[in-house]
C-alpha cells in the first residue's frame, strides 16, 4: 500500500509566538519592596496564613478582652474552640521569628491578610502588606525615619521626606502614623489629586516594639530596642499606579495587568 507524502504545512517557517507572561502588578510591588529593603541589610521572613489566637493577638499585647481587637474582624476556623483563624496581619511572623532567632535582627514580612469586612473601593477581605522589623541595641525612631526615607525615595523614583504623627497600636510605644510627601506635587499641595492639597500622604503605621512584646517572645527589653512597620501592598500599588480600587486587582482583568 503506497504511503501518503506528508503535507506540507502552511505555516512552516512562520512558527507563531505566543504571548510571553508577567508579573502581576501586586506581585511586582512585592519584588520592588524586596529588593530595596535587601539592599539595606533585611531578609525576608514568612509564616502561615492559617494562624493561632496566640500569635495573631495574645503575644502582640492584644489579650482576648483588649478593645484593640474590635480593630479586626476576624475570620475564625471552625471550630471555635481550635483558636485559629485567617491571619489578620503579618505581625504573627515577626513574633515567630523573635522566638527562633538572637537579635540583631532585620526582617520584612510580605503576605495575604484577611479580614471579615465589606469591600468597597479602598477595602477588601483579603489583601496583602508588607511588615519590616529591626531589633538591636540602641535603636531610635531616628533610625526607623532614615530606613523609610530610603525606601520611599526608591520606591518612588523620587526624594521622599518623612513625617511621623503620634498613633496607637497595641504592640508598639510609642507608636506613629507615617506621611510621606507627595510624590506628584513634589509635597507643594495645591490642586494635586493625589494628596488633596495636603503635600502629605498617609502610608503606613509604625512604632518601637512594646517591651511587652520582646518579653513573650524571650528578648530583654532592657537590652534590645527595636521597632516595626507595616502597610499595604495593594495601598502602595494603588498610589504608585494611580489605580482607585482595589477590586481591580482581584477580578482576573487582563485589561489592567497588561498596563503592567
Amino acid at each position: 500500500m503506497p504511503q501518503k507524502k506528508d503535507k506540507k504545512r502552511k505555516d512552516k517557517g512562520n512558527a507563531r509566538s505566543e504571548p510571553v507572561g508577567h508579573f502581576h502588578p501586586l506581585t511586582q510591588v512585592i519584588n520592588d519592596a524586596v529588593s530595596i529593603f535587601a539592599e539595606m541589610g533585611f531578609v525576608v521572613a514568612s509564616g502561615p496564613e492559617v494562624e493561632t489566637e496566640h500569635y495573631n493577638f495574645d503575644v502582640l499585647n492584644i489579650p482576648d478582652n483588649h478593645p484593640a481587637r474590635d480593630m479586626w474582624d476576624t475570620f475564625w476556623l471552625k471550630p471555635k474552640s481550635a483558636k485559629k483563624l485567617l491571619r489578620t496581619h503579618t505581625s504573627p511572623v515577626q513574633a515567630r521569628y523573635m522566638e527562633k532567632n538572637k537579635p540583631p535582627i532585620r526582617i520584612i514580612s510580605p503576605g495575604k491578610t484577611f479580614r471579615y469586612e465589606a469591600t468597597d473601593a479602598t477595602h477588601e477581605a483579603q489583601f496583602y502588606q508588607i511588615e519590616g522589623l529591626m531589633i538591636d541595641k540602641d535603636i531610635t525612631l531616628a533610625h526607623l525615619k532614615g530606613i523609610l526615607e530610603i525606601f520611599f525615595s526608591k520606591f518612588f523614583g523620587k526624594k521622599t521626606d518623612i513625617r511621623f504623627r503620634p498613633s496607637y497600636f497595641p504592640f508598639v510605644e510609642p507608636g506613629v502614623e507615617v506621611d510621606i510627601s507627595c510624590f506628584k506635587c513634589s509635597g507643594k499641595g495645591g490642586k494635586c489629586s493625589l494628596c488633596k492639597g495636603n503635600g502629605f500622604i498617609e502610608i503606613m503605621g509604625a512604632g518601637m516594639v512594646h517591651p511587652y512584646v520582646l518579653k513573650q517572645v524571650g528578648i530583654d527589653p532592657n537590652v534590645y530596642q527595636g521597632f516595626a512597620f507595616g502597610t499595604g501592598v495593594d495601598r502602595l500599588a494603588m498610589l504608585k499606579y494611580e489605580i482607585d480600587d482595589i477590586r481591580l486587582f482581584y477580578q482576573g482583568d487582563l485589561r489592567l495587568v497588561n498596563q503592567f
